[in-house]
């Protein structure tokens, strides 16, 4: 049975929209690569087939030419070590690579000079921006340019991702945005309390046209609105045309999740666009997780839960602050506020999958019962979830 848990990171551009993710093998020593193919074979009828390259990185033994065997996907960049590329079986290793030519990017090191000399074409360099000063990176950026696309890793904060930016690389990855950077507003803007102000409608199922009377004060809002419930990820079969169309055909507590997404799209931060995206992948991986396991009645729960998560980031506000304003069931708030509850072990293990750390995932998903597949099959979906929609 596959034990190889997955954990991911974001790959975010200038734009501060996430156009790759990393997906960490948390691989301990016991197990093989032949474990790794196992358990990414596993996936391939779920494996998100957007144009987004996926980074595969092994925490433990580095990824080496036993993971060839598995049958990459498009999409899929295999992170290698220049000291693998040298070593005793980088001759096989780069003869495998030769033959059946998947992705590829140079993890840099003190050896990556030489490995780079190779017969074997690298899309990206892969750059740790904890070993390097910003004046290393940018010489570094520029010197491996010919080579392939630069991307920087493990960036600790908001000003570190600009200035690897600035100094040339073309993505760089982390969780820094996740946490806020200034202190919290006093109140909601205007449009945030107006959003606020439907969902309450939705939530205590009022009359169509007083929730029609509410949105025609934001045209904006009515038209993401319903740009987000056609959006690919919803998987309706028609077109919705109206908020009474919309109604008619979801009803209330399908309309209250995806008013639920339109206060995260509220945001004026810098970093909405990873934000939200973060949001929309625990939302629906927080509604996966929670199958069979819950009563169907609470995945959308599940999902606003995971979708309010970054709320007080994405709106400038404190979480208490955010939530005194609507009408949410406690279960939610008792997650999004730390105090336990039936909700908060899911949204433990959603947090689980964005650390380095093997031990929160294993350890969240072994409370929950839930297998390393089941965690990584949820996950992707998430992912893929997350790309088909619009924001």
């Amino acid at each position: 049975m596959n034990k190889i848990f997955m954990s991911r990171e974001p790959l975010l551009n200038r734009q501060s929209r996430v156009i790759a993710t990393r997906l960490t093998l948390q691989m301990d020593d016991k197990a093989s690569m032949q474990d790794a193919v196992n358990a990414l074979s596993a996936l391939d009828d779920i494996w998100p087939r957007s144009e987004k390259p996926v980074f595969i990185s092994c925490r433990g033994p580095a990824c080496s030419a036993g993971l060839l065997d598995w049958s990459t996907p498009d999409n899929a960049t295999i992170e290698l070590t220049a000291a693998t590329l040298l070593g005793a079986d980088g001759p096989d290793l780069i003869a495998a690579l030769q033959t059946w030519q998947p992705t590829v990017c140079l993890l840099f090191d003190p050896q990556a000079t030489q490995a780079l000399s190779v017969d074997v074409p690298f899309r990206f360099i892969g750059l740790d921006a904890r070993q390097f000063t910003l004046g290393q990176l940018k010489l570094l950026a520029a010197r491996t340019k010919a080579y392939g696309m630069g991307v920087a890793f493990n960036i600790a904060n908001g000003e570190d991702f600009r200035a690897c930016l600035d100094a040339g690389v073309t993505a760089a990855a982390g969780w820094f945005f996740t946490k806020p950077t200034k202190l919290p507003a006093k109140t909601l803007n205007p449009a945030q309390n107006n959003i606020v102000r439907v969902l309450n409608l939705v939530r205590r199922n009022a009359d169509v046209k007083e929730i029609e009377a509410a949105l025609k004060h934001d045209v904006a809002m009515s038209y993401k609105l319903l740009r987000y419930i056609n959006s690919a990820g919803f998987g309706l079969s028609c077109e919705i045309q109206s908020f009474r169309h919309a109604v008619s055909m979801l009803g209330y507590d399908k309309l209250n999740r995806w008013l639920s997404l339109l206060l995260a799209t509220a945001s004026k931060d810098p970093m909405a666009p990873a934000l939200i995206y973060t949001a929309l992948v625990r939302a629906r991986l927080m509604e996966l997780l929670a199958i069979g396991l819950v009563d169907p009645s609470e995945y959308d729960n599940l999902f606003i839960t995971g979708a309010f998560s970054l709320l007080d980031t994405l709106l400038g506000v404190g979480m208490e602050q955010a939530l005194d304003a609507m009408r949410l069931p406690d279960p939610i708030c008792d997650a999004l506020l730390g105090n336990g509850g039936r909700y908060q072990p899911f949204l433990e293990l959603a947090l689980a999958s964005e650390s380095a750390a093997a031990e929160g995932v294993t350890e969240q998903a072994s409370m929950l019962g839930l297998t390393a597949d089941q965690f990584n099959r949820a996950q992707l979906q998430a992912l893929s979830f997350a790309e088909t929609m619009e924001f």
